[in-house]
C-alpha cells in the first residue's frame, strides 16, 4: 500500500541522493533511556492511587481504531518487549504522561494521512516522548532527527531556533519522511521504511540484498539488521499491543483527552516568550515546554512559523498580541493590561518606567493591582531613558 500527501509530493523534489547521504552520515538513535532503565515512581503506591476510566473522546480509543499491525503480537521479539514493559509499568506511565500535550495532535496527523496508528507511538521508542531529548550521536527532538536529515527535510537550525525540537514541524517532517522512504525504496512497505528511519536506508537496502542473494524473504521480520533496528518494530508493536488492551496486560493507562492541548499562534512579528507570559498571564515554564524549538526563548517569523500556547489561553494570548501598543489619547501614555502574576515593579521594568511614575499616573495609593486592570504607562523621552 502506498500513501500520498501533498507535502510528500513536494518532498519528492528533494534529491534522493541528498537524503540517502544524510542518512549514511549518521543513523537515528534512541536518545532517552529505554523504559525500565529507572523506577521514578513507587509502583505499588502509584497503582493504588491511579484508577482512571476511559471516557468517550479518550485519545487511546481513537488510536485503537487505527492500529493495523496487531497480527505481530505473537512474534517472539514482540512478546519479549511486552513482558519488559509489563514488568516496568511506572516507566510506561511516566512516558505516557510526558506525551500528554502531544498525543492527541499526533494521533490526528497520523490518522489524516491514513497511516497505521502505531506510527503515532514512534516517539515512545525514539525519545520517550521527550521533545528536548538528544542522543550521543547528535540526534535530537521527539522524532530524533540527525542534523543532516533534519536539514534535508527543512528543519532549520539557526537564530535561536532548532526545527528538530519543534514538535509541530518535526512531526510533519517525520511523517513526510516515513511516507517518502516507503514509496521511494520499499514499494509502500512502511515497516521497511521504519527500519530505514532507525538504521538508514543504506543499511536496510544492503540487508535486503544479502537476504535476497541467500534466497530468503526480504521483509523486515526476516532481515539481519543491527540489534537496535532488530528491536525497533518489536518495541513499537509491543507498546501498541498494551495500549490496544491494557487490562489484559495489567496496565491502567491515564486518560488523555482526544483534543489538542495547544493552539498554534502564527508568528508574524517577533515574539518573546517571557514578555508573552507577562502580558497574557500564561505560565512561562508552560510556554517554554510547549516551544522547545525556541532555544533562546524568542520566535522570529524568519525561522519559526508558529508559537504554541495552552488551548485554554488562546483567545487571551491573541487579544494581547493584536492589541495596539498606541498611546492612550489625552494622556501621552501607553497602556498595559495587567496579567495574572504582574507586579508594578515588573510592569515598570518591562516598559522602562518606574513604580512611582506608574503610581502617580494612575492615581494609585499603593502597589495593589488586579488582573485585567488597564494602567497608563507614561512615555519618557529618550534622554530620560
Amino acid at each position: 500500500m502506498t500513501y500520498h500527501t501533498a507535502r510528500r509530493r513536494a518532498l519528492g523534489l528533494v534529491s534522493s541522493l541528498a537524503l540517502f547521504g544524510a542518512l549514511a552520515a549518521g543513523a537515528h538513535s534512541q536518545a532517552a533511556p529505554h523504559p525500565g532503565a529507572s523506577n521514578t515512581f513507587s509502583t505499588t503506591h502509584f497503582w493504588n492511587d491511579l484508577q482512571l476510566d476511559f471516557l468517550p473522546g479518550d485519545t487511546w480509543e481513537r488510536l485503537r481504531d487505527n492500529l493495523q499491525w496487531q497480527d505481530r503480537t505473537h512474534d517472539a521479539r514482540v512478546q519479549h518487549w511486552i513482558e519488559h514493559y509489563r514488568a516496568n509499568p511506572s516507566n510506561v506511565i511516566e512516558i505516557i504522561e510526558r506525551a500528554r500535550p502531544w498525543m492527541a495532535w499526533i494521533n490526528e496527523k497520523v490518522e489524516t494521512r491514513g497511516l497505521p496508528g502505531e506510527i503515532a507511538l514512534i516517539p515512545f521508542v525514539e525519545s520517550s516522548f521527550d521533545p528536548t531529548a538528544r542522543s550521543h550521536r547528535g540526534a535530537a527532538g521527539l522524532w530524533q532527527f540527525m542534523p543532516g536529515t533534519g536539514d534535508a527535510l527543512g528543519l532549520s537550525r539557526r537564530n535561536g531556533y532548532d526545527g528538530r525540537l519543534d514538535v509541530v514541524a518535526s512531526t510533519e517532517a517525520a511523517l513526510d519522511y516515513i511516507e517518502l522512504q516507503a514509496e521511494q525504496w520499499y514499494e509502500g512497505d512502511l515497516e521497511l521504511s521504519l527500519a530505514a528511519y532507525n538504521a538508514g536506508a543504506g543499511t536496510v537496502n544492503r540487508a535486503r540484498h544479502a537476504a535476497g542473494a541467500r534466497g530468503e524473504p526480504t521483509d523486515y521480520w526476516h532481515l539481519q539488521l543491527p540489534n537496535e533496528t532488530m528491536n525497533y518494530l518489536p518495541k513499537l508493536n509491543a507498546i501498541a499491543a498494551i495500549i490496544a488492551d491494557p487490562d489484559a496486560h495489567g496496565i491502567d493507562l491515564p486518560e488523555i483527552d482526544d483534543a489538542p492541548a495547544f493552539a498554534k499562534i502564527t508568528v508574524e512579528t517577533p515574539i518573546n516568550l517571557g514578555q508573552l507570559a507577562t502580558m497574557s498571564g500564561v505560565d512561562q515554564a508552560e510556554l517554554s515546554a510547549l516551544n522547545p524549538g525556541l532555544t533562546n526563548g524568542s520566535a522570529h517569523p524568519a525561522t519559526a512559523k508558529v508559537v504554541l500556547v495552552p488551548i485554554e489561553h488562546e483567545e487571551n494570548v491573541l487579544a494581547h498580541l493584536t492589541a495596539p501598543a498606541s498611546p492612550n489619547p489625552g494622556t501621552g501614555a501607553e497602556q498595559h493590561v495587567v496579567a495574572r502574576g504582574d507586579s508594578l515593579s515588573a510592569i515598570a521594568a518591562l516598559h522602562g518606567s518606574s513604580v512611582e511614575e506608574i503610581r502617580q499616573h494612575n492615581g494609585l495609593n499603593g502597589d495593589v493591582i488586579h488582573e485585567g486592570q488597564r494602567l497608563d504607562i507614561p512615555r519618557r523621552s529618550l534622554a530620560a531613558r
